[in-house]
C-alpha cells in the first residue's frame, strides 16, 4: 500500500515530498508554519494579506497607525475613494514579511507567498506589481496567484530578473481557467511552474458560484491532466481541496497529481496563527456547522463556522486603517451594505449587516472563521482533555502523518502530561 512518501515533486532536478500547506491569511499560515513545512521537505506558505498589519505585529512598524492618522479625517466619510497606499511603504512591509521569513528557512523544503489578485487596494495593477516584485526582490522561492484570474500578472513581473528563476503558480478550479491564463500569459513565452487545481471542498473563498455542489475535484483534475496531455505540457498539477488523510493524497498522485496541498488540518496546529480560543471552534464543529455564503466584499463564495462573529457585524468600514478591497474607484461591496442600513437606522445603533461582512477588519481580528469541509474531523486527530478541550498539535506530526499515513488512518498525538 503506497503512502505520500512514495512520491516525490519535481521541479528540475530538486525533488520534495509532495505536501504543500496552503496559504491562509491574515497570518493564519504564519512564517512558523511555512518554515516548519519547508524543514520537512515541503512547501509552506506565507500570505500577503493585509501585510502592513502583519509588519507591524512581527517588526514593531506602525504602517497601519500612520495610515490611519493620515486619512483620519475621513472616517466618517462614506467616500472612500481618496484612500490610497504609501507604493514605498507597500513595499518596505512586503520585503520584510518575506525577507525576515526567507532568512530563517532551513532544511531543503521551499517557501511560497500566497498573492490574491482580489486585494484591489484601490489601485490594482500598481499595488499588484508591487506586490509580487518586492517579493521576487526578498528572496521568496515561489509565488502562488489566488483568487482571481491573474491574466496580467505574469506581464507584471516580466522585468524581473527572477521572473524565470523564481516558482510561479497559479490557483485554478476549471481547466477553461487555465486555458484562459495560458492564452493570455503565451507572449511571455514562461510556463508556469505548476498549477494548484483547488475543488469546490476546500476553506475560506471558493472558485466556483453557489452551485459549487455540482462540481468535484477528481472531474476537474482529471479533465485538466487530459488538457495538459491533449498540449504537450508539462506542468505540475498539485490536488487541493478536501484532503484529509495521506491515503486521501495518495489516490490523487496515483492519478496526475504531482502534490497536494493540504490546509484545514493545519489550521489547529502549534504554529498556526489563530489565537487558542479560535482552534477550539474548529474542534468543537460539527459538519452542520460548516456553511458556504457569499458575505465576502470580494464576490466570491466563502465556507465558514456558521458561528463566525463577522456574520451580521455592522461595523464601521475601516478603510482609513486597511481598505485593501476597495476597487479601483474607490468602492467595496461591504460600504456599500453598510451605508444601505445606515439610511435605515441614521443612529447606527445596533447595526447589523447581513449581506456582506468587513473582511479586512474581521480577517484581522480573527473574527472570520473560515474553514475546509472537513473541518469537523478534526477532533478525531487529536485527544480531548479532562477539562472538554482539545490537544493543539505539531505541524510536525500533521505533516508527518500526511507524509507516511496508510488506510486512511490518522495517528493521534503523544497525549500531552500536564
Amino acid at each position: 500500500m503506497k503512502r505520500v512518501d512514495d512520491f516525490r515533486l519535481k521541479f528540475g532536478k530538486k525533488e520534495l515530498v509532495p505536501i504543500m500547506i496552503g496559504g491562509m491569511g491574515v497570518d493564519i499560515s504564519t512564517a512558523q508554519l511555512a518554515l516548519e513545512a519547508a524543514r520537512l521537505g515541503g512547501i509552506g506558505h506565507i500570505s500577503d494579506a493585509l501585510v502592513h498589519d502583519v509588519s507591524d505585529r512581527r517588526f514593531d512598524t506602525e504602517f497601519v497607525k500612520g495610515k490611519t492618522k493620515f486619512y483620519k479625517s475621513n472616517i466618517n466619510n462614506s467616500d472612500k475613494s481618496s484612500i490610497q497606499f504609501d507604493l514605498g511603504q507597500l513595499a518596505e512591509a512586503t520585503k520584510l514579511h518575506v525577507g525576515k521569513t526567507m532568512e530563517s528557512k532551513r532544511g531543503d523544503g521551499l517557501v511560497f507567498v500566497n498573492i490574491m489578485e482580489k486585494l484591489t487596494m484601490n489601485s490594482p495593477r500598481d499595488t499588484l506589481q508591487v506586490r509580487l516584485n518586492s517579493a521576487l526582490d526578498a528572496g521568496i522561492d515561489g509565488i502562488t496567484l489566488s483568487a482571481g484570474l491573474h491574466l496580467g500578472s505574469f506581464g507584471l513581473m516580466a522585468d524581473h530578473a527572477r521572473f524565470r528563476d523564481a516558482k510561479l503558480g497559479i490557483i485554478v478550479s476549471s481547466v477553461r481557467a487555465l486555458q484562459l491564463f495560458l492564452r493570455k500569459t503565451a507572449r511571455l513565452q514562461r510556463l508556469p511552474d505548476y498549477v494548484i487545481v483547488e475543488g469546490p471542498l476546500a476553506g475560506g473563498h471558493l472558485g466556483f458560484g453557489m452551485d459549487w455542489e455540482k462540481y468535484d475535484l477528481t472531474t476537474i483534475m482529471a479533465e485538466i491532466v487530459a488538457f495538459l496531455k491533449a498540449e504537450q505540457l508539462d506542468i505540475p498539477l498539485i490536488a487541493a481541496g478536501g484532503i484529509f488523510t495521506g491515503s486521501d493524497a495518495v489516490g490523487f498522485l496515483e492519478n496526475g497529481a504531482a502534490a497536494v496541498q493540504v490546509a484545514t488540518r493545519f489550521t489547529i496546529a502549534n504554529e498556526c496563527g489563530l489565537p487558542a480560543e479560535d482552534k477550539q471552534e474548529y474542534f468543537k464543529a460539527s459538519e452542520e456547522d460548516i456553511i458556504v455564503n457569499t458575505i465576502s466584499p470580494t464576490g466570491y463564495p466563502m465556507r465558514m463556522l456558521k458561528s463566525t462573529p463577522a456574520i451580521g457585524s455592522g461595523i464601521r468600514p475601516n478603510c482609513e486603517a486597511y481598505g485593501y478591497l476597495l476597487d479601483g474607484n474607490g468602492n467595496c461591496a461591504y460600504i456599500t451594505a453598510y451605508n444601505a442600513q445606515i439610511v435605515i437606522h441614521p443612529d447606527g445603533k445596533n447595526l447589523s449587516v447581513m449581506d456582506k461582512t468587513c473582511l479586512c477588519t474581521h480577517m484581522r481580528n480573527y473574527n472570520c472563521w473560515t474553514c475546509g469541509s472537513t473541518t469537523n474531523r478534526l477532533k478525531d486527530t487529536t485527544h480531548r482533555l479532562p477539562d472538554g478541550s482539545y490537544q493543539p498539535v505539531s505541524a510536525e506530526h500533521i505533516f508527518q502523518d500526511y507524509q507516511f499515513s496508510v488506510d486512511h488512518q490518522v495517528l493521534l498525538p503523544e497525549l500531552a502530561t500536564a
